[in-house]
């Protein structure tokens, strides 16, 4: 099997890919989805299992070494137990996690963790009922079951995603930060990315991260520090615990410098920057009965599109899919 890896012209080694295995979700998040959304990807255009596994294969054969499951929700996804038992036992494949809103994980995280799903990062906006619903549609105590079976299932890290929305959850991060202290989880704040209609108008209301990290700096001293996982986040620990706190900052301090992913979407699009429109259509190749080598080949050619950076600062309008289409 060839180890040379993925490279993309900026030299950036290429090790980390997203899959989205649905564009579905069972929540209608406002800085995701609009309300009442119907323009869902129809399943005959969906990757196959044999398929997917085709494209992870080629992807790990060229050093790609982790993979999350996203969606949408992936968990929407019929059979994602059995997709991520093929997936594990891809060799090469050091590393499969999960991108999930918890919402269905009560009953699936015990499995899930069988078929080779070690790690988990869960979206929570907030640990107020009514707030929660607002923002998600969902139902809080559903997803903290989830959450609790997967910890109970032994993922580990847990790490809790939160975007931070002003006058909505910006009072109650602290709530959070203890919530995720109490449990040895990780907490990473989020500013909203400008993706379609939605999350421009989400990312106008959400604003930098600046002000929440010099409050919470108030209460708490943070080091700075290191996570493993090749993700976008700057992390500190909680002095005199291990409690780690994360901050996405895509628009205030942007973090394509170390961009090391590329996304793969439901219909066998390959993104190349979530904030770019490089992209490269996958899935015709691979019903047209692409061999291995040939099938690698597409993808050295379609990571010489990968973009130095993305525009949301420059051309915020420039993106329309919804951030359900590429999995975030």
């Amino acid at each position: 099997m060839s180890h040379t890896s993925l490279t993309d012209p900026f030299g950036r080694r290429i090790d980390y890919l997203r899959l989205s295995v649905t564009d579905r979700c069972d929540l209608r998040c406002g800085y995701c989805l609009p309300k009442g959304f119907k323009g869902f990807a129809e399943p005959a255009h969906w990757l196959t299992f044999d398929e997917i596994e085709r494209v992870v294969g080629a992807f790990t054969a060229l050093g790609v070494r982790r993979v999350r499951l996203t969606g949408g929700e992936p968990l929407m996804r019929r059979g994602l137990t059995e997709l991520a038992g093929r997936l594990s036992a891809l060799p090469g494949l050091d590393d499969l996690s999960l991108s999930s809103n918890a919402t269905r994980l009560e009953s699936l995280a015990a499995p899930l963790a069988r078929a080779g799903v070690r790690r988990l990062n869960v979206s929570l906006d907030s640990l107020r009922p009514e707030v929660f619903r607002q923002i998600t549609g969902g139902d809080l105590e559903r997803v903290l079951r989830g959450i609790a079976a997967a910890q109970k299932a032994d993922m580990n890290p847990i790490r809790v995603n939160t975007v931070v929305m002003r006058g909505v959850n910006d009072d109650e991060i602290q709530d959070i930060l203890d919530y995720c202290a109490a449990r040895g989880f990780t907490l990473r704040l989020i500013e909203t990315m400008p993706m379609g209609a939605t999350g421009q108008a989400a990312a106008s209301a959400c604003g930098d991260l600046e002000p929440i990290k010099r409050r919470l700096e108030q209460r708490f001293e943070l080091i700075p520090d290191i996570l493993p996982g090749g993700g976008p986040a700057r992390y500190y620990r909680v002095a005199g615990s291990e409690t780690r706190l994360g901050f996405i900052t895509p628009l205030s301090q942007h973090f394509c410098a170390t961009c090391n992913r590329v996304r793969l979407s439901v219909d066998g699009t390959l993104h190349l920057c979530l904030g770019q429109d490089h992209c490269y259509p996958l899935r015709d190749l691979l019903r047209g009965g692409i061999g291995a080598a040939e099938l690698q080949g597409h993808l050295r050619q379609a990571l010489a599109l990968k973009p130095e950076r993305h525009a949301f600062n420059e051309r915020p309008g420039q993106i329309v899919r919804f951030m359900s289409m590429t999995g975030g």
